[in-house]
């Protein structure tokens, strides 16, 4: 399957999500993103940033100063070494790191976060297991 069928298909085609892109794990190079979804290289540079970030006392700097996607500032409200989940109101944006690539997705205000997280969560454990 070509990087962009797993946005089209895997990701927005659930209806989970409205907008998604893939990155190699670099955060510098765009293999598939859904038409309109622009992420920078300022805000990739802050995703990958987020991910090397040691935290202190767990916490990430990324947890206080929050995290841009789109020219959209999101509250995070978790970062971990896999997955870095933010919130604008109802509407949100689930960031998760495989091998060799990030997924970075956003949900509309019409869907619950854990069915957002769930399908990007489940993409991730695949691209995982087949070696991404």
């Amino acid at each position: 399957m070509s990087w962009q069928a797993y946005v089209d298909q895997s990701l927005v085609g659930t209806t989970n999500l409205d907008k998604a892109a893939i990155f190699n794990s670099e955060g510098n190079s765009v293999w598939a993103t859904t038409p309109g979804f622009t992420v920078s290289p300022q805000e990739m540079a802050a995703v990958v940033a987020a991910y090397k970030d040691p935290g202190t006392d767990g916490v990430k700097k990324v947890q206080s100063e929050g995290l841009y996607i789109g020219g959209e500032r999101f509250v995070v409200i978790k970062a971990d070494e896999r997955s870095v989940y933010g919130k604008k109101g109802r509407e949100g944006v689930v960031i998760v790191k495989t091998t060799q690539a990030l997924l970075v997705t956003h949900y509309p205000e019409a869907v619950q976060p854990g069915v957002a997280a769930n399908t990007v969560e489940q993409l991730a454990d695949y691209l995982i297991g087949v070696g991404y």
